[in-house]
């Protein structure tokens, strides 16, 4: 079944019972039991006596399900988790044409198994109900996650596939040009308000093309198909953009470079660069025909397809690129060195910046496709002091590398939610 995009309806007044609701499940869930429950265990700690038991082991947990957009289904799966002590620490409503889906972030008792909440869901009346693992990161609410992307992508182009990842949990980005590297258009550009099919999403790239999401295990909502189409506007609204602060560093042979993002403007020096280069050069680097290699250029600059280093020499002279290349879910490394200036410090300085970079955006592995006759692309993962995994097939090797990703921010309030917020 596929939804085109269309102006948003009137909104719908909504009863204020769920808004009610959430307010009194908040004021019952964390507070002391009544003291006239009548256990001696009660009557010592209103008196002041010491805790003996330890708190409850909890899990935090995301889960969303489907109910009836009518009063009173809310109140039944509340109840439904409060049987199991399950606390709701947060609560998002996404509507659809014939019911609602609820998603949750609930801390509940480490001895609930997944099943336990989907079982109980099930009984109030939830169904399609998805449940998965959440962490400290997830206690971020909705408007500052939001906020906190919508900033990443004003300040730089290549955030938009990351952002959209990030908002959308497990996914897979896919960045489609409008022309093949040839020159021959592409019928892979959707419409100017998108497509919203299921578990995929159709949006207009504004640099052309599409950008295309994809999430299998969970079908969008139109309210997060709204959310990506936000983004994607705001990145079109700005246009082209990088960070364009750059960094002097002093070579051991006491030569200066300037390292600093690269982007389409520096197109005309990387095609002089790919002129002083040797055959041999270009073609440990694009693995084809050395006569193609401009060809790839445009879209390894785009910002994207993902972040491009330049090295500039004092000079200006333009004499070595390293690319981190968004491929759907995975990170690709690549580098290319002026045949002069190998050997000397420069890639190795360009893969590592590459790698902290990929460790920024939360990525978990890099890897680098070469020839197994390129010793120095290997002799510079190895500098890297990461643990590699190695695999070679006719003569191709790739060079796979684990990271451990940057911690993400703590989240910016405090939870659980107050009832207001809710």
């Amino acid at each position: 079944m596929t939804f085109r995009a269309t102006p948003e309806p009137p909104h719908r007044h909504r009863p204020r019972w769920r808004h009610d609701l959430v307010a009194w499940w908040s004021r019952r869930q964390g507070h002391a039991p009544p003291g006239n429950s009548g256990s001696p265990a009660a009557d010592a700690h209103a008196a002041g006596a010491p805790e003996t038991t330890a708190p409850e082991a909890t899990t935090l947990w995301r889960m969303r399900t489907t109910v009836r957009d009518e009063p009173g289904t809310l109140a039944a799966l509340c109840a439904a988790l409060a049987r199991h002590q399950v606390d709701i620490l947060a609560l998002q409503t996404h509507p659809l044409t014939d019911g609602t889906v609820d998603e949750f972030l609930l801390r509940a008792p480490e001895a609930l198994p997944s099943d336990g909440l989907t079982d109980a869901a099930a009984a109030a009346g939830g169904r399609d109900t998805w449940v998965e693992r959440a962490d400290t990161h997830d206690l971020v609410d909705a408007p500052t996650r939001a906020l906190t992307l919508a900033t990443r992508t004003a300040l730089d182009a290549a955030e938009l596939p990351l952002a959209l990842r990030q908002l959308f949990g497990r996914c897979t980005i896919h960045s489609v040009p409008a022309k093949s590297l040839s020159g021959r258009s592409l019928d892979s550009t959707p419409p100017a308000e998108g497509v919203l099919e299921e578990t995929v999403m159709r949006l207009r790239d504004p640099s052309g093309g599409a950008i295309i999401i994809e999430r299998p295990y969970l079908p969008f909502t139109p309210t997060e198909f709204a959310r990506a189409r936000a983004l994607v506007e705001l990145d079109a609204r700005l246009g082209p953009r990088i960070p364009h602060d750059g960094d002097v560093l002093t070579l051991p042979e006491g030569n200066a470079i300037t390292v600093r993002r690269a982007d389409s403007g520096d197109l005309a020096p990387a095609r002089e660069m790919h002129a002083r280069c040797s055959p041999t050069t270009l073609a440990l680097r694009y693995h084809g025909p050395v006569g193609d290699a401009d060809r790839y250029l445009a879209h390894l600059l785009s910002p994207r397809f993902g972040r491009t280093l330049a090295a500039y020499t004092a000079s200006g002279r333009l004499v070595a690129l390293g690319h981190l290349l968004w491929d759907g879910d995975e990170t690709e490394l690549a580098l290319i060195v002026e045949d002069e200036w190998q050997r000397r410090g420069v890639g190795g300085e360009l893969l590592r910046r590459l790698v902290a970079m990929a460790a920024e955006t939360g990525c978990g592995c890099v890897y680098a496709v070469t020839q197994s006759a390129n010793t120095g692309m290997v002799a510079a993962m190895r500098a890297l002091e990461l643990p590699l995994d190695y695999q070679i097939e006719q003569g191709t090797l790739v060079i796979s590398a684990r990271l451990d990703p940057a911690p993400a921010p703590e989240p910016a309030l405090p939870l659980p939610v107050p009832p207001h917020a809710r």
